[in-house]
């Protein structure tokens, strides 16, 4: 990770775990770079993080904090898969009486306590889980119980409003998925029209609001116009990576437009049309090409 000096930045008033702070390069010790907050608290940065052409004293430099395996406050350049109160897919790399081990990315495997665990884990398998803080403690730690955390307040979700999901289950209905990691929202198998995976993240759309405090969501736009507009930027897109043409048309099978555009043949269709009458591609006998 490139960190050098800048002024834009704003350096951290404390020290905070499980997040990304900004702090100043204070001392430098046989262990590594001593790093300070406004408060003038202070954590380590290993010597195995350290690139001293890039950090020089009085520098700013983005970090993640952690607990060591001494329970001490440590600095890494390092990002993990996850952060404090974000969500992910997570693989366990140990399991012991009193919980399992995941990796997140970091040196320090990530603990998910047994009380926090909704079935009985397995070395190897994946499990979706939100990163947690124990305020008691300092420790950070993950849990599969993640029904409390989810916002009851939808203020400010409206239709099209654009968030990041990641996918969390599959149900007879479509998939359950966190939305901007705090709302609980479905996408329905009738609307999916590219691959889907539990641990994927995506873009959505918000299709509609709930009494149930849930969303409905959808990964494309809503509305006719939404769609014409976004599929029109990818059908543009597509050609543009093909150097100009690609062997679609009107009569194209529709799991082929499915794979190749993520859209139903419908809206294919549809964003053609827009395209051909804004004369942006032509239509050749079994291709579309740039025009």
């Amino acid at each position: 990770m490139e960190n050098q000096p800048t002024q834009t930045k704003s350096k951290n008033l404390n020290i905070k775990i499980g997040e990304i702070n900004t702090l100043e390069v204070m001392r430098d010790t046989d262990y590594g770079y001593f790093l300070e907050a406004k408060d003038e608290s202070e954590v380590l940065l290993p010597n195995i993080y350290i690139m001293e052409d890039e950090m020089p004293m009085g520098s700013l430099l983005d970090v993640f904090i952690y607990t060591d395996s001494e329970d001490r406050p440590v600095a890494t350049t390092k990002m993990p898969y996850a952060k404090l109160g974000e969500y992910g897919y997570f693989t366990v790399v140990d399991y012991k009486a009193y919980g399992a081990f995941v990796n997140w990315g970091l040196p320090k495997d990530l603990f998910v306590p047994l009380s926090q665990q909704k079935e009985h884990f397995t070395v190897g398998k994946k499990y979706l889980l939100r990163v947690c803080l124990d305020e008691q403690t300092n420790r950070l730690y993950a849990t599969q119980k993640i029904g409390k955390y989810f916002n009851r307040d939808m203020k400010g979700l409206h239709k099209n409003r654009v968030l990041e999901a990641i996918v969390l289950a599959k149900t007879p209905l479509g998939y359950k998925v966190v939305a901007d990691n705090q709302y609980e929202g479905m996408l329905f198998t009738n609307e999916i029209f590219e691959e889907i995976r539990i641990g994927d993240r995506k873009k959505v759309y918000v299709k509609n609001v709930r009494k149930d405090f849930k969303i409905d969501l959808s990964l494309q736009p809503i509305g006719k116009q939404a769609k014409i507009d976004e599929g029109e930027g990818t059908v543009i897109q597509l050609l543009k990576e093909a150097n100009g043409e690609l062997s679609f048309t009107y009569k194209s099978d529709a799991e082929e437009i499915k794979k190749m555009f993520g859209m139903s043949k419908k809206n294919f269709k549809r964003t053609l049309t827009a395209l051909l009458e804004r004369k942006q591609i032509a239509l050749l006998e079994d291709s579309i090409k740039l025009s």
